[in-house]
């Protein structure tokens, strides 16, 4: 079957995309693996109407009122290929499975690269945080930990103690020069050199810090920004152009959310380099909108 837009990727970018171009009447598939970037969360905060409910919840409704229009389809496959042909473009998923459509919405996400550390891995989304807007309030108020992963530590560092005392810990990754000292100081933020070896929570709910020398520091949470990849290798078969940031890359896409690519468009962290369930949503919005109004005014 040959739709007006396939969307790859179900997510919050990805299906606030499709439902643009659903309420349009063009029909619209959604190809989601079910993987969302946020699965481990337990809540989401800080998207407006949506505050303290799970992301499992939100994105059931979400389908559901996408699915309320007739045009709207989501296939539950892996999208794993991508090319243009001379209708459009072609999407084909792991099980062997074909689609094909005028114009593509790319909401694939990123991939956390988590830093290599004992206990970590378990905490992510819990008590191992990224960000401070959407898990902040909620640990604010006692001992914070930022487990350095690069130069964009010292601010995230900075950004993180106007929720509570914030410990810095280098972990081998940071040196501050000297100014960076002095900010480090105004701030109240303490610095830690040592290396941190195991990631635990105590019986409180809270972390255990240990480092390799032997000592170890209790917090409330730590808050660590990983490295990302993209999560799937479609905007790269397609040719769109990247930009790189300090964290990982990201698609470039103009103001409608069109990619380097035309009828390409693309949404999500996967097309940002700041993330959050908002910034999906919005994104996603006017990429839908621009695809449709892509499909009218060619």
């Amino acid at each position: 079957m040959h739709y007006d837009v396939i969307v790859v990727g179900g997510s919050f970018a990805g299906l606030s995309a499709a439902m643009q171009p659903a309420r349009a009447r063009r029909k619209v598939l959604v190809i989601d693996a079910g993987e969302p970037r946020n699965r481990f969360a337990g809540h989401s905060h800080g998207f407006l109407g949506q505050d303290g409910r799970t992301p499992s919840a939100i994105l059931d409704e979400a389908r559901r009122q996408l699915l309320a229009y007739p045009t709207a389809r989501i296939n539950p496959g892996r999208a794993e290929r991508a090319a243009i042909t001379g209708n459009g473009f072609e999407v084909r998923t792991e099980d062997g499975e074909t689609f094909e459509a005028a114009r593509l919405v790319l909401a694939t996400g990123v991939r956390d690269i988590l830093p290599n550390v004992p206990g970590l891995a378990g905490l992510w989304g819990r008590k191992v945080l990224h960000c401070p807007y959407c898990h902040g309030y909620e640990v604010a108020g006692g001992p914070l930990g930022v487990l350095a992963t690069g130069p964009m530590s010292m601010h995230q560092a900075e950004l993180i103690s106007d929720w509570g005392a914030v410990t810095l810990f280098a972990n081998g990754q940071f040196e501050p020069d000297v100014d960076q000292r002095r900010t480090l100081e105004n701030r109240n933020i303490l610095f830690e050199q040592s290396k941190v070896i195991k990631l635990q929570e105590n019986v409180a709910g809270g972390l255990i810090v240990r480092l390799d020398d032997g000592r170890s520091a209790g917090v409330r949470a730590v808050f660590t920004a990983p490295h990302n990849m993209m999560a799937s290798p479609l905007a790269e078969q397609l040719g769109c152009a990247f930009n790189e940031g300090p964290l990982g890359r990201a698609i470039v896409v103009d103001d409608k959310q069109q990619t380097s690519v035309p009828g390409v468009f693309a949404a999500g962290d996967a097309a940002r380099l700041m993330h959050n369930i908002a910034f999906a949503v919005s994104g996603g919005a006017m990429a839908g909108v621009a695809a449709h109004q892509s499909l009218v005014f060619g």
